[in-house]
């Protein structure tokens, strides 16, 4: 005879409960008010209702469209006009190919009467999506958030001048995903003025004039107002303030830096409070631990929202080719002229890019950087599983 389990069966109802934190401790969540949708995500979202409504037989009044704001242990936080719920994937959504939500999807809501949930029944198209590629060869694409106006680089000053590289292939990635990028500096009290303004002059070398550029400081004093002006001389916001017009309201962005960066006290200073986990950097790699677990939107008083992302060890250039064009649009152009479909615009005879090099159309420092990224791309393609659809 079989011997009986002893373990007590966990309600579904205790398990939800035992998972998650309560809605009533999710602060500074942004209202409905404060999320922005497209036209063409209301016409999907009409589309769907009309579906449910004739096939299922679902009334009309238990439908909402909805946000999701906040992603921890798999149940969805989702906003919608009547509130903030808690949801779970509808049985036919979970048999689909694409039942994954990011923050920041809008999605199709279901809030059947005395249901201890909401129900997904179906993920609106995205305007933009804020992937990195994951794991090797046998990989994916992570999407860290959907619907994204801007991407925040986030970057620590230090001492000696930064390396551009983690914010150029940000800057490929957020392009090639479809938003805007802008750099935020923090802890410029670490930087002298002299470095400070190699650090814009590179980025703006890098990247570009047209990229809004923050900096902030960690205290202010007679110091800090001597990088104030260093900023300002080089077209920068400076200060919380800057960031927040960088973020006006009605913009969406996602905070992406490693961790360390300090994206916890930046979202802090910028709430005026201490709402975020903030943790201590290592002395020996200037790194720092995750202290952001959970993906979530933060909305900022009196500008706009940021999704607030744990830290990433890793950016692997894998399949950002559009990217690196849009970011690098006048070498991409010259490459087009090479003699060879497959020149590295290294050393070999009739390049373009090599020509154009010597005439001064682009710098050294900005060839340099778009040709790393390029030599990443290439290589990644070659490990790529043959099966795997980038």
């Amino acid at each position: 005879m079989a011997k009986r389990s002893t373990k007590r069966r966990i309600s579904r109802a205790d398990r939800v409960e035992q998972a998650l934190p309560a809605l009533s401790s999710l602060t500074d969540l942004p209202a409905f008010g404060d999320l922005r949708f497209s036209e063409a995500q209301r016409e999907a979202f009409a589309a769907a209702c009309t579906r449910l409504e004739a096939q299922e037989a679902v009334p009309g009044e238990e439908l909402a469209l909805g946000c999701v704001v906040r992603l921890d242990r798999g149940f969805p936080a989702v906003m919608c006009e009547q509130g903030v719920v808690r949801a779970e994937f509808a049985t036919q959504l979970t048999k689909g190919d694409f039942s994954r939500v990011a923050v920041g999807d809008w999605v199709c809501l279901r809030v059947p009467e005395g249901h201890e949930m909401a129900l997904i029944q179906q993920i609106l198209p995205r305007e933009s999506d804020i992937a990195r590629w994951k794991g090797g060869a046998r990989g994916e694409r992570q999407t860290l958030a959907a619907n994204v106006d801007v991407v925040l680089v986030v970057q620590a000053l230090g001492p000696e001048v930064i390396s551009c590289e983690r914010i150029a292939r940000s800057a490929v990635i957020a392009r090639d995903c479809g938003a805007h990028i802008a750099v935020v500096l923090t802890k410029a009290d670490r930087a002298t003025p002299e470095v400070l303004a190699e650090d814009l002059r590179l980025l703006q070398e890098i990247l570009g004039e047209d990229v809004p550029l923050a900096v902030t400081a960690s205290r202010g004093d007679a110091s800090a107002d001597a990088l104030a002006e260093v900023a300002h001389a080089a077209g920068a916001q400076w200060g919380n303030a800057g960031v927040r017009q960088i973020v006006p309201a009605g913009t969406i962005a996602i905070m992406l830096g490693e961790s360390g960066a300090g994206k916890s006290t930046l979202l802090n200073a910028l709430l005026g409070r201490e709402a975020l986990e903030t943790g201590a950097v290592r002395a020996r790699d200037d790194a720092g631990r995750h202290t952001t677990v959970a993906r979530r939107m933060v909305k900022l008083p009196e500008a706009g929202v940021i999704v607030d992302e744990p830290g990433l060890r890793s950016l692997p250039m894998v399949g950002h080719e559009r990217g690196l064009a849009q970011v690098f649009p006048e070498i991409a152009s010259a490459a087009r002229g090479c003699r060879f479909r497959d020149c590295t615009h290294t050393h070999e005879p009739g390049c373009e890019v090599l020509a154009q090099y010597e005439e001064g159309e682009f710098s050294q420092v900005r060839l340099e950087t778009y040709l790393a990224l390029a030599r990443e791309m290439r290589e990644s393609a070659t490990t790529l599983d043959p099966d795997v659809v980038i």
